[in-house]
């Protein structure tokens, strides 16, 4: 087969997997979600602690298996862009990049437990185990070539910022080996104050470089017309989101910092696009309804809770559950809230400037200062009377400092605290017994 008719027929089968196949599932969910309505749900044991669940988790699964089902296809029909969490996203979307993200898929592989398969994977192939479980996870799926999403597509270019840590540097620099491709790297320079001007300029000019070659990889060139428009919807679904967290403010909370977790899918993977907009749309007017109707993610909601770090994504239903039985619930979490904080910034008319606006000012790109001011903040403003900072074995940017900031928010906030031992992928380092022996005392710290 030539090389063009091997293009033709991945064109088509990608092409066939966003436009038919995509819909097709699209349509089955909304068949069986009106079937269900008004149907009683088996409900026992421990289900009876929680409200109604979220609808709109039935069209969060159709969102995410279209793209990770588009994305099976996409290599050598269109340009694809592997990047992480707090790369500007934004600047790729008019070049026609299908885009993956290696931590949302191992956030996935954490919640299935396939977690410690793939970082032990990663570990007999050479890499150390106190390395970040997102690497480990993504570097062990892509040398077995195994993931629960059926394949990921080989991309052509690899591109990290360092807003989130300096891991991703050599994290990205070993796929780039492994893959034969080429890896660019947005350095933001670690912002203990205020960012300045000179810090922007530095990011806006490597993001004007970084764009010009991804307009070489993708044969495309840039217009500036589509670009302002991707960068309004990625504003959009930033203040989206926001709007919908800050529901939670209201007691009681129509949903829970786990949901949060979740729901966070679509405007990681998916933000820029038309269809991310509209579920979280679909997500806050449902949101709205519940508040309305005084619906409850808990069904007696005493306590409420903040949360600090990355979630422990393969124990989060047993440790709902834990919380709910005491009426405890997770109500905010610094994480999720990392996607909201600052999109006033973003402004469309001027997409580079603003970027490094917003993307320095990523919340663990900060000093503990600004940490300390923005988890006493939520605290008060979501009406938390306790914090939970988890300390995250593999996530070391993100843990350090937390006994300093527990004992501050403590003081500042007026808020009981305490610092979980966990990690948000691997189990071999997570003791239940411990944890929930904590968090059983922590809540009993409370009172009736």
């Amino acid at each position: 087969m030539s090389d063009l008719l091997k293009k033709v027929v991945r064109l088509a089968q990608y092409q066939g997997a966003v436009h038919v196949a995509a819909p097709a599932i699209a349509t089955v969910g909304k068949v069986k979600r009106k079937l269900k309505r008004g149907k009683p749900r088996k409900k026992s044991g421990k289900a009876e602690l929680f409200g109604p669940p979220l609808e709109t988790y039935r069209k969060l699964k159709e969102v995410l298996t279209a793209h990770y089902l588009s994305g099976r296809y996409a290599d050598g029909a269109v340009p694809v862009a592997w990047v992480t969490s707090g790369f500007p996203v934004e600047f790729l979307r008019p070049f026609g990049f299908h885009v993956v993200y290696p931590e949302n898929h191992a956030a996935m592989c954490a919640v299935q437990r396939r977690g410690v398969e793939l970082a032990q994977a990663a570990e007999e192939w050479g890499m150390p185990r106190d390395v970040c479980g997102y690497a480990r996870c993504d570097i062990g799926s892509w040398t077995t070539q195994t993931t629960p999403v059926g394949r990921l597509p080989k991309p052509d270019v690899l591109l990290a910022c360092t807003n989130i840590c300096q891991t991703v540097v050599y994290w990205y620099r070993t796929l780039g080996r492994i893959m034969n491709v080429p890896v660019i790297v947005i350095d933001t320079p670690f912002q203990y104050g205020e960012p300045d001007e000179r810090s922007e300029a530095y990011v806006a000019a490597q993001l004007e470089e970084a764009v010009h070659t991804c307009a070489r990889i993708a044969g495309r060139k840039l217009d500036m017309g589509e670009l302002k428009h991707t960068a309004k919807l990625s504003k959009e679904s930033s203040m989206l989101w926001g709007e919908c967290m800050a529901l939670s403010k209201i007691a009681p909370a129509p949903w829970t910092g786990f949901d949060q977790f979740m729901h966070i899918g679509p405007i990681v993977a998916m933000r820029g696009l038309e269809e991310c907009n509209d579920y979280y749309r679909l997500l806050k007017a449902e949101l709205i309804d519940r508040v309305q109707r005084g619906i409850g993610a808990i069904r007696d909601e005493k306590h409420r809770l903040l949360w600090d770090n990355l979630p422990i994504w393969f124990e989060m239903r047993s440790m709902s559950e834990l919380l709910a039985e005491q009426g405890f619930n997770i109500v905010a979490t610094s994480y999720t809230n990392g996607w909201a904080e600052t999109a006033h910034l973003f402004d469309p008319d001027d997409p580079f400037r603003s970027a490094a606006r917003v993307y320095t000012r990523v919340f663990i790109n900060r000093g503990i200062e600004h940490r300390l001011a923005l988890l006493s903040s939520m605290a008060k403003d979501f009406r938390c009377d306790g914090a939970i900072l988890h300390s995250n074995h593999s996530c070391k940017p993100y843990s350090i400092g937390q006994l300093d900031l527990a004992d501050r928010v403590a003081k500042q906030a007026q808020v009981r605290t305490l610092v979980l031992d966990a990690d948000h992928i691997d189990m071999r380092v997570y003791s239940k017994e411990q944890a929930e022996g904590r968090l059983s005392a922590f809540m009993e710290s409370f009172g009736s």
